[in-house]
């Protein structure tokens, strides 16, 4: 019997953790070593003294937590990120006046679609490893997510801050496990933006304020999910119909054109949700909201700031325009 050393063990481990990934579904995998992220620690504590991070208070919270995973897991010592396609077959709401949600909220939520696959990971992992001390992360817990996958090589982070996959572009949700088990990491992968600035460009609000710094403030997700009262109405006219999130300094990436329609039948929208007028939602009721987005992440804007979010759009000085 053949005894593996240290080394051949993370590279065991490593390997099997790739091939449970594509098992479950996962586009890309990679590892990381779990240890202090030196390197971001100054661009966050800058991002959050600016504020912003706007009313997100919770980035503030846990700051030490959020730089290093072995506050997270015990002993941890590697970090296993993962991509999970949400590119949709077809796009909804091209009709030149239509109100739009953004692509990665079509379907059911992500956070229990994703949740469950890696619960089904871990166990995996423990039947052929052995027990190990693990946690899983799904856009959850302070877990620098782009960040891991970044220094596992499954991408760079863009000048409009999201994760940049080489082959599929950027519609990935990302998901991590932190496990005490030593695997062989991954190298990172240089960043391919270059002089592209198409992305700062094309943003409506101005929120990406400087090459890989985005303002919460003026982000159009931000304001139209996480967002609590009023909307600023400096930015009057400029939401450019997003009612729910925004996609569009993915949809200027040229990185996007790389995309593959995800396979995910969780993540397709439903008969009702793809035929929605701009007329529906504008009388859009709480009993229709429960029922068109039940299971969906945008429940998370709850029915009020939904209906705010509407009328924001509506009311806009461009609503002749759209």
């Amino acid at each position: 019997m053949h005894f593996l050393n240290p080394s051949e063990q993370a590279e065991r481990h490593a390997a099997l953790a790739k091939k449970y990934a594509a098992e479950l579904g996962f586009s890309f995998c990679g590892i990381a070593k779990a240890e202090f992220l030196d390197e971001e620690a100054p661009r966050l504590e800058q991002w959050l003294a600016q504020n912003q991070h706007a009313g997100m208070a919770w980035m503030s919270e846990h700051f030490d937590k959020r730089l290093d995973p072995r506050l997270l897991v015990d002993g941890a010592r590697s970090v296993v990120s993962l991509l999970y396609n949400y590119a949709p077959q077809k796009t909804l709401f091209q009709e030149k006046d239509a109100l739009k949600i953004s692509r990665y909220a079509y379907g059911k939520d992500y956070h229990k679609v994703i949740k469950k696959k890696l619960n089904t990971f871990l166990e995996l992992l423990k039947k052929d490893i052995g027990n190990f001390n693990g946690r899983a992360f799904v856009d959850s817990a302070p877990v620098m997510d782009k960040v891991w996958a970044k220094k596992a090589g499954l991408g760079w982070i863009g000048k409009h801050s999201n994760l940049i996959n080489p082959k599929q572009g950027s519609y990935f949700f990302i998901a991590e496990l932190i496990l005490d088990v030593e695997m062989t990491p991954d190298a990172p992968i240089r960043d391919y933006c270059a002089s592209c600035r198409l992305c700062i460009d094309a943003c409506p609000t101005q929120a990406i304020v400087a090459p890989y710094v985005v303002d919460a403030n003026k982000c159009i997700p931000y304001l139209t999910i996480e967002l609590k009262g009023d909307i600023d109405k400096n930015l009057d006219g400029k939401f450019q119909n997003w009612v729910f999130g925004c996609d569009i300094c993915q949809e200027v990436c040229p990185w996007t054109r790389r995309s593959k329609p995800h396979n995910e039948p969780a993540f397709l929208p439903s008969a009702e949700l793809a035929t929605m007028t701009k007329q529906d939602w504008r009388e859009i009721s709480a009993e229709v909201f429960e029922n068109l987005f039940t299971s969906s992440a945008v429940k998370r804007t709850k029915f009020d700031g939904f209906k705010r979010n509407i009328s924001f759009v509506l009311n806009s000085s461009n609503e002749d325009e759209c």
